[in-house]
């Protein structure tokens, strides 16, 4: 998920009563949501697509879960005692007592990765144990719905706190509904993948149920045809072959690209990652390698990898 939605879940898990338990429980929270996306400082030193090989994996798995909080429960410990041998604590900040603040650490950590396997682009939960990608296809990656319903359960709950009024159950109600709104999303793919997947036509071999942009209700349905084509029904549930990824005449075979992916970094990181590795036609009848997941004219150059070397081939007839 995005880094404003991390932040409004470690905020309103604070809100919720957990800020009680020490001094500086809120930033343990709410920065320990955020802190496993460390990993984004990959973009400083790799190239093209090879950050996606790394991202989402290392830093969101078991081991970084448990020693990113606590780095984070030290940081703000030493901050807490500069700021007493200085003078500048505030009165009113509860003792730290480091037990707790790791606590606080560790549980907006935990956030972290359940908020990210909810959507399509995966995530490495097992990593470094395991590098299997996981899938909850169940949010969008960007959700206002979410963004508003823990903003005003924070809201409520601030405008609470500060009248002198009970403020935890605003905040319990706010994890409740954001629970209950996953939980509505999690039935809505089910639903899809029962009704749309396997069981219909055009009986794919490989199905994804894509949550969408706002409407949340809808998912794009993304599907791999035994002769080798993604095909989508777009946005607005209609039938396959509606969608972006569906014609022949710009669909390449995909061939064995082990050699490739020995001699080429960035598509050895991009098949990592890709869950529907596609093949599409370039003007020199090279090719262009593609996720259909993200095929959406407004992102698909952004998940793109030329192969120059790599000849565009026919797709089997069905």
């Amino acid at each position: 998920m995005d880094n404003l939605t991390h932040s409004l879940v470690g905020a309103v898990l604070g809100q919720a009563g957990l800020k009680r338990t020490t001094g500086l429980a809120m930033p343990a929270l709410i920065i320990g949501a955020n802190l496993p996306d460390v990993d984004a400082a990959c973009f400083f030193w790799l190239e093209g697509t090879e950050h996606l090989g790394l991202r989402r994996g290392i830093t969101h798995g078991p081991p970084a879960l448990v020693l990113l909080p606590l780095v984070l429960a030290g940081l703000l410990w030493v901050w807490d005692r500069w700021q007493t041998n200085r003078g500048t604590r505030p009165e009113a900040r509860l003792p730290v007592r480091f037990g707790w603040l790791y606590a606080m650490a560790f549980i907006g950590c935990l956030s972290h990765p359940f908020f990210d396997w909810l959507n399509v682009y995966g995530i490495r939960l097992l990593e470094p144990f395991s590098s299997q990608w996981f899938y909850g296809d169940t949010l969008f990656i960007i959700d206002p719905w979410l963004w508003a319903l823990l903003i005003a359960s924070l809201w409520v709950s601030r405008r609470r706190e500060k009248a002198g009024a009970e403020w935890a159950r605003a905040g319990q109600i706010g994890v409740a509904a954001a629970l209950a709104y996953v939980g509505l999303n999690g039935a809505i793919t089910w639903f899809h993948y029962q009704t749309r997947g396997v069981a219909s036509e055009p009986y794919p071999q490989a199905h994804i149920a894509a949550p969408v942009p706002l409407f949340f209700w809808q998912r794009e349905q993304v599907a791999q045809l035994y002769d080798g084509r993604w095909i989508s029904s777009g946005w607005d549930g209609a039938p396959f072959g509606h969608g972006y990824v569906q014609s022949r005449a710009t669909q390449c075979r995909l061939p064995d690209l082990t050699a490739t992916r020995r001699a080429n970094s960035q598509a050895d990181a991009f098949l990592f990652w890709s869950r529907a590795p596609m093949l599409t036609r370039a003007p020199d009848g090279s090719v262009v390698l593609r996720d259909a997941r993200f095929n959406d004219p407004n992102v698909r150059d952004r998940f793109a990898l030329a192969l120059p070397d790599v000849k565009c081939e026919e797709l089997p007839r069905p």
